[in-house]
Formats: structure tokens, sequence, C-alpha cells
């Protein structure tokens, strides 16, 4: 059995250190090379029996994937390595946007460190449609999806809502599951962070974070699409508007 191919998350991680040297050849003996190597094997991303491999994420093929990373760059005046698809995916993200992803990558290892992103079973919607993860990465999103869905949270949403004599409606697409179906949707609603964990950081959600949204909406702010996996409801309705539009003119 062969090492397993790196997600998005790993990538991340790995180009976050190439960008922080200068996107300069790492030695074998950096001690951030073998920090990086610990904190990989740490991720909750690959099951027990690959994380048992002995040159499982070792220092040399952390190594050898950070020098796929490196050779990506266009100011390496050589042919790059055969990186793959998905190296060049995450490259392209930190060149388009390199502040974003390395606070991605620095979530992600606090996350690792605090322990709070291990013991976060998977999550439903955190892969996008195709099967694969958008470069804010699948840990991220589960991360997210996993304190969207507390119930006290929720729950004191809805008591602030009613208290200020708020509707209980999707603030994309104004849907009310009461007045759609009566007693049985009485009080349903689902709840979204506004701000992604990558930009927010891991702390404590405050109710101000949170928007109400409706299944369909909030299936929308988590579908991977064009690279992201994060949506504000501000965004999903800016896609209603251009969906509508262009139907118009069909």
């Amino acid at each position: 059995m062969g090492n397993p191919a790196w997600t998005e998350d790993e990538l991340v991680l790995a180009c976050a250190l190439v960008a922080k040297n200068s996107w300069r050849m790492l030695s074998a003996q950096s001690p951030d090379l073998h920090e990086l190597s610990e904190l990989l094997r740490a991720l909750p991303v690959h099951g027990p029996e690959l994380r048992s491999l002995p040159d499982f994420r070792s220092v040399g093929s952390v190594r050898r994937k950070t020098e796929d990373i490196r050779t990506c760059h266009p100011s390496y005046p050589r042919t790059p390595t055969k990186g793959g698809a998905p190296t060049k995916r995450v490259v392209s993200a930190f060149l388009a946007r390199e502040n974003e992803m390395l606070q991605a990558a620095q979530v992600i290892a606090t996350g690792i460190a605090s322990g709070e992103l291990i013991d976060i079973p998977e999550q439903p919607d955190e892969a996008d449609t195709d099967g694969t993860i958008a470069v804010e990465g699948r840990l991220l999103t589960r991360w997210a999806i996993y304190r969207e869905r507390d119930p006290k949270l929720r729950r004191r949403k809805i008591a602030q809502a009613r208290k200020l004599s708020q509707s209980l409606q999707c603030t994309v697409c104004a849907f009310h599951f009461e007045r759609a179906y009566g007693e049985l949707g009485k009080d349903y609603i689902e709840v979204h962070h506004v701000l992604p964990l990558h930009i927010s950081g891991p702390r404590e959600t405050r109710l101000a974070d949170l928007a109400f949204l409706c299944s369909n909406c909030h299936r929308m702010c988590h579908t991977g699409h064009r690279g992201a996996s994060w949506r504000t409801p501000d965004d999903v309705r800016a896609e209603m508007a251009k969906a509508a539009e262009s139907a118009r003119r069909a």
C-alpha cells in the first residue's frame, strides 16, 4: 500500500511553509519541515491504516512535495516537477490571495494543536459535488458545518429573533418553513456563519456571526465551485439574481 495522494488541506499547509520561506528550497534539516511533517501526520484526513505507514508524510516525502510546490512558482527558471493539478491549483490560490491562504493554514494548525479539529467527525457537504475539495480545504469546511449544527447556538439565535420580532425566514430567498409546511415547519430554520473560519479564526461564535437560511440556500453556501467552498448569503443572493437575469434574457 502506497502513501495516499495529498489532499488540498495538506497542500495548503505545505504551500504556506514554502511561501513563508520566500519560495526557496527547504533544507532536509529545517526544523519547520520536521514540524510540518509531524502536523501532517496528525491531520484527521486519512484513516489509521494509511497514517501508520512507515513513510507516511515523512520529512523526506514532505520535502519532495515542497519542491513540487516551489517549482510551480512562475519565477522558477527550469521545468517544474510533476506536482499534479491539485498542487498547481493551491499554488495559484496562494499567488492570488496569499494572506488569506496563510490565514487558512494558521487556523488549521491552531485547530490541530488545540485538539478541537481532531475530534470532529466527517460532515455532510464538506466536499463539492465533484467529490473534490476547494482550496480552502475540507477541514475548515468540516469545522464550520459542525459549529453551525450546534443546537444550542441555533436555539439562541432563534430566541434572539423572537425577542426582536424577526421572522424565521431565509435571508437569501425569504422561504419560511412554517408558512410552507404549517405546524411541521414551526420554528425550523438553519443557520450559517457569515464569515468562514479562515477569516474569523476559531473564535467563540457570536449570534451576529450567524444568518438564517433555508436548506437549499445553506447547501449553496457550502457547495464547492470554482475553487471556493464558502459563500456568504449575499454571494448566493447575487448568484440567484444572475441566474434570473440569464433566464429572462433567454
